[in-house]
């Protein structure tokens, strides 16, 4: 899965109409540029790819009055929506992918229904402790057997299962006491910073 796909359709979204200097504020204003792979250069060829495949539309619109080449805007259309939220689903439920994406999706967790968010979030839960039961399955040692330096593999795998649903668990009951504003319960972007324009700054010039 892609944390950059997830984090452009995501932005673009949020704005309802972003060319690629605003969708690369957002991301960086979140300090995506140090926990995923998103530079200026893949965000750029991350919205040129979509839109020739059908889930943006590029709209070239006039220069500023300050000059300068005609600036392309970016649209979501009603394949990119489905796109965004199939891949937002799939960072919230699954527990192999990377951390990038995981924090990719928990960053446009509010896009989604209060009580879909925690179904997905127990699935990974789910996961994680079949997961951790896969592991001691295979990690064992008996009597007087000695895996040596080769079991703190092991001892890494079981507590990155057991830190990753102690932590998904406390996210669940936050979202199951209430906590943040859902789709569904009003404008889940209200009064959050995203970017240094700010939370209303939607459609800049």
């Amino acid at each position: 899965m892609s944390a950059t796909r997830l984090l452009v359709l995501g932005a673009v979204r949020r704005h309802g109409r972003a060319h690629g200097y605003q969708v690369r504020a957002d991301l960086e204003y979140w300090g995506a540029h140090e926990w995923s792979s998103v530079k200026a250069g893949s965000i750029y060829h991350a919205l040129k790819q979509m839109a020739k495949q059908g889930l943006l539309v590029a709209h070239e619109v006039a220069p500023s009055t300050a000059g300068g080449p005609p600036r392309t805007e970016y649209e979501m259309t009603a394949a990119g929506d489905a796109e965004y939220f199939r891949l937002l689903r799939e960072a919230l439920r699954r527990h192999d992918e990377k951390i990038d994406f995981l924090t990719a999706g928990v960053g446009f967790l509010v896009d989604l229904p209060r009580a879909e968010a925690v179904a997905l979030l127990k699935e990974r839960v789910g996961a994680m402790e079949e997961w951790r039961a896969a592991v001691l399955q295979h990690y064992s040692p008996q009597e007087g057997e000695d895996y040596g330096h080769i079991g703190e593999i092991m001892r890494l795998w079981l507590h990155t299962a057991e830190a990753g649903a102690e932590w998904t668990r406390a996210l669940i009951a936050r979202l199951e006491a209430g906590a943040y504003v859902m789709a569904g319960e009003g404008d889940p972007w209200a009064g959050v910073e995203t970017s240094p324009g700010g939370p209303d700054d939607r459609n800049p010039s």
